[in-house]
């Protein structure tokens, strides 16, 4: 066996592993060189339009396949601009589901809500955008379907805290 060398010091039989610094050195170039921690991201941007209007307060998050989601806040004017693994670095290439996260906590109970719930939840809001290149005019169509802003209220009583333990 070429990599294992039977040593008797002290009386005692170990066997001791030799690995090649080399070998070890071109197995770790190879590891490094094969994987894409950080696929090919473009900038995007755009803007979130409720029934025509400016979505001012919440957020937008793209979530491609197997990867690693890019948000963005919104402005005053609806506007957002997507990172992920730095501030504006965009979103990689490919399609994304989207969601429109449109909530503000009130207090411990009121939550109230800029857009319609489904919309906060990539998998129901029914909302896709395929990226294909560094793009500044992404609009995304969100409607109340008759609805309007609310405020919902969770009257699930507040857990007791164990103070004094």
């Amino acid at each position: 066996m070429p990599f294992l060398n039977a040593n008797t010091s002290g009386g005692r039989n170990r066997r001791v592993i030799r690995v090649p610094m080399l070998a070890m050195l071109v197995a770790g170039v190879a590891v490094v060189a094969g994987c894409d921690r950080n696929p090919t991201r473009v900038p995007v941007s755009g803007q979130v339009l409720i029934d025509g209007a400016p979505l001012k307060f919440g957020q937008v998050r793209f979530i491609p396949s197997g990867g690693r989601p890019s948000e963005g806040d919104l402005d005053e004017n609806g506007r957002f601009t997507l990172s992920s693994f730095k501030p504006n670095d965009g979103a990689a290439l490919g399609v994304h589901q989207v969601a429109v996260i449109a909530n503000e906590q009130l207090s411990y109970s009121e939550t109230r809500w800029h857009a319609p719930k489904k919309y906060a939840n990539y998998q129901a809001s029914g909302l896709t955008q395929e990226i294909t290149g560094s793009t500044d005019s992404v609009v995304i169509t969100l409607s109340w379907e008759g609805g309007k802003p609310f405020v919902e209220v969770d009257k699930t009583p507040p857990v007791p805290s164990k103070s004094g333990e």
